[in-house]
Order: C-alpha cells, then sequence, then structure tokens
C-alpha cells in the first residue's frame, strides 16, 4: 500500500465497502456524536467521512487536532446505513472505520475559517491566500480557471492555430497604461518595461510568416483595480491571423468563445458564434449608453428630445437650445408608480446626479403622472409614451445635456431600471461584437487629439485621402472610423481586436495626428515599422481576457475570486508582501538610488 494513500478522498464508493484503505487529507471538520468522533477528511478530490470509536488510537489522535491539520489515516470501508447517508457527497454512501492515524502536518488556530463559506475582510483572505484557496467555492472556481484553459488552447489549436511564447522583458511604449518598468544592471540608465499586451511581437510574427499564432499571454499593466480587472497583471488568450478580414477573425474567435460557455456554462443559453450581433459603437452608445452593453437587459434608450423643444417644460427646452444638445428617455416597463420613480430619483442623487426626470401613465389619468408631465401636457406626454411602446401601468426616465457627457450615466440608469423591475434575463450568456470604433477623441485634459482605442489599427478611411489629411481638421478626424471590435458578454468586455495597420506611411501618419512625431514612432516602433518595410501581410487579431471569461463562467462579480494569488485593491500582494524594499547592494548594482517622498 503506498506510503499516503490508496485512494483519495473522492474516490470511495459502495462497492468499496470491506476494503482495508489508507487516505490522507485535511480535517476539514469534526464532531462528537455520543462519544463518537465523525471526521470529515478532505483533499483536492473530495470528502469522506471518517469514524473513530472512543478506546483506539485514532480517537485520542483526532480528538486533540485542530480543523485543517494534515493526517493520514488507516481503515476499513463501510457501508452507511440508510438514514445517514449523504446525498450531497460522492462519497456519501460510506464512510471509514479508523485503525490508525498519523499527524503529518499539525495546524495552529486558524486565522480564517476553511469550512463553510462566511464572508470575511479581503485582506485577511489575501494574507492566509493558502487557507482562502481551500474554501470550496474559491477552489472549485481555480480548477474552472484551469480547465477553460485546456479548453481555449485546444480549440484554438484545433482551427490551425499555433502556440508561441514572446518576450516579458521588452521596451516601454505609449499604449495606454503605465509600464511596470524593469532596471537594467548591464545598461546603466535604462530600463526594459514588462508588456503591457504582445501586441508588437504578435504583429512581427506574421510579417514573419507563421499564419496563426496564438498564447495564453501574462499582460502587465500598472493601472487601479476594479471589480473586472486586476492591479499588475492578468492573462489574455492573444492571438493573430495573417491575410484576414474582419469577417475572418470573427469566424475565428466565435466558435472559440460560444464552445467554451457553453461547455462550462452550467447549463445557460449562450448566444450561437454565427449569430453574434454585430453593433456599432454609436449605436451602442445611443441604444445603451455603454460600448459594452449588457444585452439581457431589453431596455433601448430613446432620443425624444422632439417632444420637449419650444416650451413645455422649461429646464429641457433650455438645455436643448445649445448645439449637439439633447433629452434621453429609459422606459420603464411596470414601473408605474410614484414610489418607483422617487426611488429611482434618489438613487440618481446618490450617482452625483441632481435627479431623473420622470413621467409615469396610471388607469384613469389623461396624459401622464409627474411634474414634467404637467409641464409639457397631455397630447406630448401621449406621444413620448407612444413613441417607447409604453402602456399604462408603466413609467419613463429623462437625462439631458450633452449625450457626449450623460451617455454613462443614462446607461447606468437603464441597468438600474432593469435590475429594480426584474427585466433582465439573467439565465444566459448573451455576446455581441461592438464595431466601427472611433480612430481617434478628442482629449478634454491635454487639449488635443489622442487615438481612442488602439493605435495599431487600420483606419476605415480612404487611404490616400488618411495620408493627405490635415492633422488640425478636427471634424473630418473624429469621424475616421476604424477596423476595431471588442466582444461583450453579459456587459463585460472580454477583449479588443483590431485590423492592423500593416502600412509604414500610414502607421506614421496616424501616430502624427494624435501628436507623435514621426522620430517618435521610429524610436517607439522602429523594429515593426522596419518590418513593414519588408512586406507585412494584411492582419488582424484579438485577445479575450481570461480572467474575465472565468469570472463570468464561475458566477462570481470580483476578478479575485478566479485568480491564485491576487493583489489588493492597491496593488499589493499581502502574502508575499510585495512589493517590499530591497537591499542598497541591489540598488547600487542596479546605478539606482531611491529619493524619500517629502513629507507635506
Amino acid at each position: 500500500m503506498h506510503a499516503y494513500r490508496s485512494h483519495t478522498c473522492g474516490a470511495l464508493r459502495l462497492a468499496d465497502a470491506d476494503k482495508d484503505v489508507r487516505l490522507s487529507g485535511w480535517v476539514h471538520r469534526k464532531r462528537d456524536l455520543g462519544g463518537v468522533l465523525f471526521i470529515d477528511l478532505r483533499d483536492h478530490y473530495g470528502i469522506t467521512q471518517l469514524v473513530a470509536n472512543p478506546g483506539s488510537p485514532a480517537f485520542a489522535l483526532f480528538e486533540r487536532l485542530r480543523a485543517e491539520s494534515v493526517v493520514s489515516v488507516e481503515g476499513k470501508v463501510v457501508a452507511r446505513v440508510a438514514e445517514t447517508v449523504n446525498k450531497e457527497l460522492a462519497t456519501g454512501e460510506i464512510e471509514v472505520r479508523c485503525v490508525s492515524a498519523e499527524i503529518l502536518g499539525a495546524a495552529e488556530e486558524l486565522p480564517l475559517p476553511v469550512f463553510g463559506e462566511p464572508d470575511y475582510p479581503e485582506e485577511i483572505r489575501l494574507k492566509y491566500r493558502f487557507l482562502d484557496l481551500r474554501r470550496e467555492k474559491l477552489h472549485k472556481s481555480i480548477l474552472l480557471r484551469s480547465q477553460v484553459i485546456s479548453s481555449l488552447r485546444r480549440r484554438m489549436i484545433d482551427q490551425g492555430f499555433t502556440e508561441f511564447q514572446t518576450p516579458i522583458l521588452t521596451a516601454s511604449s505609449p499604449e495606454g497604461a503605465r509600464d511596470f518598468l524593469v532596471p537594467s544592471r548591464l545598461h546603466p540608465g535604462k530600463f526594459y518595461a514588462l508588456p503591457q499586451a504582445p501586441q508588437q511581437f504578435k504583429q512581427l510574427l506574421m510579417v514573419a510568416g507563421f499564419d496563426k499564432y496564438f498564447q495564453i499571454a501574462p499582460c502587465f499593466r500598472d493601472e487601479d483595480a476594479r471589480a473586472d480587472r486586476s492591479p499588475g497583471e492578468f492573462y489574455q488568450l492573444d492571438f493573430e491571423m495573417s491575410f484576414v478580414t474582419q469577417e475572418d477573425v470573427f469566424n475565428a474567435i466565435g466558435p472559440v468563445l460560444a464552445g467554451v460557455f457553453e461547455e462550462f456554462g452550467n447549463g445557460k443559453r449562450v448566444t450561437p458564434a454565427n449569430e453574434f450581433p454585430r453593433i456599432p459603437y454609436a449605436e451602442a452608445i445611443s441604444k445603451y449608453g455603454s460600448d459594452k452593453p449588457d444585452l439581457r437587459n431589453p431596455l433601448v434608450l430613446a432620443d425624444v428630445s422632439e417632444h420637449f423643444r419650444g416650451g413645455g417644460f422649461g429646464l429641457f427646452a433650455r438645455i436643448l437650445e445649445k448645439p449637439k444638445h439633447a433629452v434621453w428617455a429609459i422606459p420603464a416597463p411596470n414601473g408605474g408608480s410614484r414610489a418607483f420613480a422617487d426611488r429611482m430619483n434618489s438613487w440618481a442623487q446618490g450617482e452625483g446626479q441632481p435627479g431623473l426626470g420622470y413621467i409615469f401613465w396610471r388607469e384613469g389619468e389623461e396624459g401622464g403622472a409627474g411634474p414634467i408631465a404637467k409641464n409639457i401636457g397631455p397630447e406630448k406626454a401621449e406621444a413620448i409614451r407612444t413613441q417607447l411602446g409604453l402602456k399604462v401601468g408603466d413609467a419613463a426616465f429623462f437625462v439631458a445635456g450633452d449625450p457626449a457627457v450623460f451617455y454613462k450615466f443614462a446607461g447606468l440608469a437603464r441597468n438600474k431600471v432593469a435590475d429594480e423591475l426584474n427585466l433582465s434575463d439573467k439565465d444566459q450568456f448573451k455576446f455581441c461584437w461592438i464595431v466601427d470604433f472611433p480612430m481617434y477623441e478628442w482629449s478634454e485634459e491635454e487639449k488635443r487629439i489622442d487615438f481612442s482605442h488602439n493605435p495599431f489599427s487600420m483606419p476605415n478611411f480612404d487611404h490616400e485621402k488618411f495620408l493627405a489629411l490635415d492633422v488640425n481638421d478636427r471634424d473630418t478626424i473624429e469621424n475616421i472610423t476604424a477596423f476595431q471590435y471588442d466582444i461583450v458578454c453579459n456587459g463585460v468586455e472580454l477583449s479588443s481586436g483590431a485590423i492592423r495597420n500593416h502600412k509604414p506611411e500610414i502607421m506614421i501618419k496616424a501616430f502624427e495626428i494624435a501628436g507623435y512625431g514621426k522620430e517618435v514612432v521610429e524610436e517607439k516602433f522602429g523594429g515593426m515599422l522596419n518590418a513593414f518595410r519588408y512586406g507585412a501581410p494584411p492582419h488582424g487579431g484579438s485577445a479575450p481576457g481570461v480572467d474575465r471569461i472565468v469570472m463570468l463562467l464561475a458566477g462570481v462579480d470580483n476578478i479575485r475570486e478566479v485568480i491564485v494569488f491576487p493583489f489588493n485593491q492597491q496593488a499589493q500582494d499581502l502574502m508575499m508582501n510585495a512589493p517590499g524594499e530591497v537591499t542598497p547592494k541591489q540598488l547600487k548594482e542596479l546605478h539606482i538610488r531611491v529619493v524619500e517622498q517629502q513629507k507635506t
């Protein structure tokens, strides 16, 4: 018999009754029932119930042992009587009567419980992550992550993609987020950067003649944490293809993602790969108030400006006097009560807004109810109801001003209404493509044109006219779209991608429009530009986020619940005490001096 186990804690079944076995694992919990000890022994594979009778060596050992101690036991498998069968456990029809037991690793008093799933402060959970990972729900989520990655890899290989590894130490580049810098010992004063993404390398692989590349790529960005974004590092299914159109990219990755969600989605409906809706960016903003819309929510925003022009409700009429200003409506089926309207108004104020205008329609009342309805009159209130396709018992909420400023709040209000009224069908994974992103946007903070998405994208604009563009022609520039696209599922952006700009003269012009001189482009992207000068194929790809895919499949709201050893929100590893100080000798070798921050 093996030194530690003849079976795992999830292996024994009724057919194993009367066998002599050896098991090893953690003491999950123990119960004293009438002087007999019942111990749940847990390992990676499951739980087996042990029984230790008074007077036995095993009883004495378990009586003094703390939960989460590691033990090895020998005993006999016996069938449980019918009334004690545990149908929740795969091993629930048997138990092991202990003959002997040995402590392999005694546990001290626990800083957090492993049995059960109680809420515990995140700081404690991250500091003792090795204990947190023993908890059933988190353990399953990490296993799911491994299975999802394996499935993604298999599906990509089956489609003819080849896996490559790209460098971790590379050059710093202006890709939109802060780099993590690594000082060079051999080259004083110079730094490597950890890659924000393998963007340039995967494009160079296409130039090198490798037709279909992928990798499960680690990426590094020095940015703040969010619920759906881990600070520091994350993983993505990075891929690139040569001689492809946007449609070819969609046809390649759609079946991979739909297949993985069907495989691990616990029976939830999944949008078929060939039915992912294609929603232009401008349409997504105007209909959903977001470029990552949750299509489980059936509500669609509507421009109702014409009903408010020229008077009636003075506030909205004055707002509409300014160019580009509008009034948008959020329909609220079954929300037609003053109590709900007041609740939404209070929510809006909690979001930093002055309030949320509304109309609701109720039985026996001409037009609509509420201050706005009284100001605009029954004819216009009825016209709004008709435009929105609403009925008696429904409501509508309004936001007004510059849509470029208020659209995000309108999107939040759309989701809030759907959640409050239980309008969304949550039992599905609803995918879509967001396409036709603007190539550029005006940065109000820096008072200049900047890239809005991916600087390496091919502009969807006549190439000769693009090269002749005046860099000060804001009206034309801000209306240029690019061959850029995002995959969105249930309101979560899974990936960004693009057909790449593979022509040096167009790339130089694209960066010139965004304020980067030719010399900067040559310095930062010289390797890729030089490669393009020696014959580059049209190519494109994308990079779905592995962490976000697993987060959706695991049904959790925080991305740290699907990462083995995550940072906290301050980008700290509380378990390993990183980042930490280094010795003066290390700093000297790297030609670095730390300047102490002055106290304010």
